[in-house]
């Protein structure tokens, strides 16, 4: 697992091998990186989301590598995740009876705001936790 943290204190970046194993690890990883910049409500959501699409690379992409990166905006907390395979997620109704098959179906009724665009190199799937709901139970 390589680092690359951003200059500056509003993103950070990571090349990573997704491995089951390392899930946990990576939520820490947001979870500092959100309260170091005082977003401290928003690391559940934003874990939670960001562990349903980091899996996605696992059992979609044919590659476990990916980039994920943090922006902290003003009014909003961005997270991106970067992988080689150019196949846009869609959102199923899940099956109940099912062990998977429910990351987007989450991600869709957690964020506030996500998407899926294709990019040179593959697509960037990312998620917004906006700012204004913070304080939201």
């Amino acid at each position: 697992m390589a680092l690359m943290a951003g200059a500056s204190t509003k993103q950070y970046q990571q090349k990573l091998i997704i491995r089951p194993d390392l899930l946990p690890y990576i939520r820490r990883v947001i979870a500092v990186h959100l309260r170091r910049w005082g977003r401290h409500a928003m690391v559940a959501p934003a874990a939670l989301c960001a562990t349903e699409v980091l899996s996605n690379v696992l059992k979609h992409t044919g590659s476990p590598g990916c980039v994920l990166t943090l922006q902290n905006n003003s009014d909003a907390v961005r997270i991106t995740v970067s992988d080689a395979s150019s196949e846009l997620p869609v959102i199923k109704q899940p099956d109940w009876m099912s062990q998977n098959g429910r990351g987007i179906f989450l991600l869709n009724g957690t964020a506030d705001a996500w998407g899926a665009e294709p990019t040179p190199e593959g697509k960037d799937v990312w998620f917004e936790i906006w700012a204004s709901n913070e304080g939201a139970v």
